[in-house]
């Protein structure tokens, strides 16, 4: 997936928003007002998601187009390399992954008035 590809897709999800609060070089996408994923336009070959802690380093390890995010907690924060050999399938898992990840930690009231974001979310066995 390119860049734009995925910046679309980040905005299909329900009540994504994005903004620029770290510059006009990064494009961060939200939902409940938490980041679940950057775009660097300095660094166009990669994105960064959020991640279970264990399965960050799984997937490191089985895949080298992914790895601890640079400037980013890399206990929980992935980037990934779109020219490799991951699917457009497998990145949009790897989207909405991080998308369910912070979705788990916005305040219940969020949540109960916007169920919608409970369905976006995929488990860390289907990576």
């Amino acid at each position: 997936m390119d860049l734009e590809q995925l910046r679309d897709y980040a905005l299909s999800l329900p009540l994504v928003t994005e903004d620029s609060a770290f510059g006009p070089d990064h494009i961060l996408f939200r939902v409940g007002e938490r980041i679940f994923m950057c775009i660097s336009l300095d660094r166009k070959d990669f994105f960064t998601v959020k991640c279970d802690a264990a399965l960050a380093v799984d997937l490191r390890e089985r895949h080298p187009e992914i790895e601890g995010a640079w400037h980013w907690n890399k206990k929980y924060w992935n980037q990934v390399r779109v020219d490799g050999e991951l699917s457009d399938d497998f990145q949009k898992k790897l989207i909405r992954h991080s998308y369910g990840e912070v979705v788990g930690k916005l305040k219940r009231r969020f949540v109960a008035e916007h169920p919608e974001v409970l369905s976006v979310g995929v488990a860390a066995e289907e990576l």
